[in-house]
């Protein structure tokens, strides 16, 4: 802290700072000043915590100061300095909020225990700061998580009621409305990920976000998350007058990113579309041009008119439905859990086969099996070419979904290639080995007695050593991920059971329905039932 002293009579404040120990009392800075007027210029010049000020001065006098810092430095802690003749000045200084006031001829014990005490009042007050900001900032992360989540369920068609879609909207600060048309932007994760860090990625996401919102939340509200499948999807929600003119404001956000970050990013833009019952069928129309798009190396800004595929019915999504149900393929293969994996594509192209079939619902299984194979490359550093084997060309996808057969092939070669890529070696390190344990063991006993300390036992480890592996390897804590599991599974279990809430609760190891029903609305944002009545 800094500390400036104002007299008049200039040796009593030289003497004070060459007297007291003002390192010991936490003090770095000592600035003087003789006069009012000296001392606003000291106030403007330097950053002060303290002030010690005389009230009686020839020009102006110490309660005009009084009265200036707390106008302009209201954070400012003041004393003041005064004689027994001047005891009415300071209670004047008291009321102008002094924090205490010191008898002249200045006694250096009684003075020190003043600063002590004023400097004792000011960390404190940091400290609550600090403790808001930290809160603050917890809110503002879970608010992030929320906002992902909702986003990521309405892509992938899990549509929430009228009714609790406007309170989750209100709840995350989130201003697109419902039953209005919007217009979804999407960024491909190839045009800004390769040959990136976790951590940068998420910066350069995050600048974008600001990016973003500057440019197209002056024409209407914007909401920006991650696809389930990785990339940006920017929804964005303007006046209908404005339409003429999106184009525009869409290009200078791919010039601004550019200039700004020095990163060249694809835009894949929909027609308008209504919020949120066409959302789902929008994002699958994107990501299959966009994957494309991917694979042939095109870049700039893709409009997408509703004339060049039409967009899927939801009722079109069933026969993908185990594709998606909890664990998801990436989670699968996340764990080094590959005949699971295996068994899940199989199960979905063993439906296909009672299916009258078109090109359209064997691309929509290649696009999961591609875009999972995209994610590991990025994130594991596996070899893209080795694993895909071609598929990933334009040409190659249109001979690998020419027939159920061929789709077939390639998706049992590429699974196979991924898992002899992925498969623990001697060399591999130790944590990641012990990560993919530990979520097998998670997948493995969600209705058992799973936590962090009986996994823990299992391997051997002490539970504050695991957690912390387990966060520095996937950036989530490892409580965090075994209620996320269970709550992903939950969610598929009132959505596709008759089970009771009860036989839920049980069947996820937990003893409490109540309990359970907490946690189910602090991940969903509404109870277990709320969520079975839409």
């Amino acid at each position: 802290m800094n500390i400036l002293l104002v007299d008049d009579e200039s040796y009593v404040t030289e003497s004070l700072e060459l007297t007291i120990p003002w390192t010991e009392l936490g003090i770095e800075e000592v600035y003087r000043a003789d006069s009012v007027d000296q001392a606003l210029l000291a106030l403007n010049t330097y950053d002060i915590d303290i002030v010690v000020t005389d009230i009686r001065m020839p020009d102006r006098d110490g309660l005009e100061l009084l009265a200036e810092i707390g106008n302009t430095w209201p954070h400012i802690r003041t004393l003041v300095l005064t004689g027994y003749s001047d005891f009415e000045y300071a209670q004047k200084a008291i009321r102008l909020k002094a924090g205490d006031y010191i008898l002249k001829p200045v006694d250096d014990d009684p003075f020190m225990e003043s600063i002590r005490r004023v400097v004792t009042e000011i960390e404190a007050e940091w400290g609550q700061t600090d403790k808001y900001n930290q809160l603050a900032y917890q809110r503002q992360s879970e608010l992030e998580l929320l906002r992902d989540g909702l986003l990521n369920d309405l892509l992938l068609g899990r549509e929430a009621s009228d009714r609790s879609m406007l309170s989750r909207l209100d709840t995350y600060g989130i201003h697109i409305k419902p039953d209005h048309t919007a217009q979804m932007l999407f960024v491909p994760p190839g045009s800004y990920t390769q040959d990136q860090t976790e951590e940068a990625i998420r910066l350069l996401e995050y600048a974008i976000g600001n990016i973003t919102n500057e440019i197209l939340g002056e024409h209407g509200a914007v909401w920006l998350g991650r696809a389930p499948q990785g990339g940006l999807v920017i929804l964005w929600q303007y006046d209908a007058q404005m339409y003429a003119g999106y184009k525009l404001h869409i290009r200078e956000l791919r010039d601004s990113v550019h200039r700004y970050l020095k990163t060249n990013l694809s835009f894949w833009v929909s027609d308008p579309f209504v919020f949120p019952t066409e959302i789902s069928s929008t994002y699958r129309q994107m990501m299959r041009f966009a994957h494309l798009a991917y694979a042939a190396a095109e870049q700039g800004i893709h409009f997408i008119q509703e004339q060049h595929q039409p967009l899927e019915r939801p009722s079109a999504m069933k026969f993908m439905e185990s594709l998606y149900k909890p664990p998801a393929l990436i989670h699968l293969l996340e764990s080094a859990q590959w005949n699971a994996a295996k068994q899940k594509v199989d199960q979905v192209l063993d439906t296909m086969e009672s299916l009258p079939l078109t090109h359209e619902h064997l691309y929509e299984v290649y696009l999961a099996v591609s875009n999972a194979l995209v994610y590991m490359a990025h994130h594991h550093g596996y070899k893209l070419a080795a694993s895909d084997s071609g598929g990933l060309d334009p040409f190659s996808a249109q001979q690998i979904t020419g027939s159920l057969s061929k789709l077939r092939v390639w998706c049992n070669s590429v699974l196979t290639r991924i898992e002899l890529q992925g498969t623990p070696s001697a060399l591999e390190p130790s944590r990641s080995r012990i990560v993919k344990q530990v979520q097998e063991m998670v997948a493995e006993s969600l209705g058992q007695d799973v936590s962090v300390k009986t996994i823990a036992d299992r391997v051997f480890l002490h539970p504050v050593y695991l957690s912390k592996i387990y966060k520095t390897e996937t950036g989530e804590g490892l409580g965090d991920y075994i209620i996320r599991i269970r709550m992903e599974k939950a969610l598929y279990m009132l959505k596709h059971t008759n089970s009771k809430i009860y036989e839920i609760t049980a069947a996820l190891g937990y003893q409490n329905p109540q309990y359970f029903s907490k946690l189910f609305k602090k991940h969903y944002g509404m109870t277990p039932n709320e969520f079975r009545e839409t």
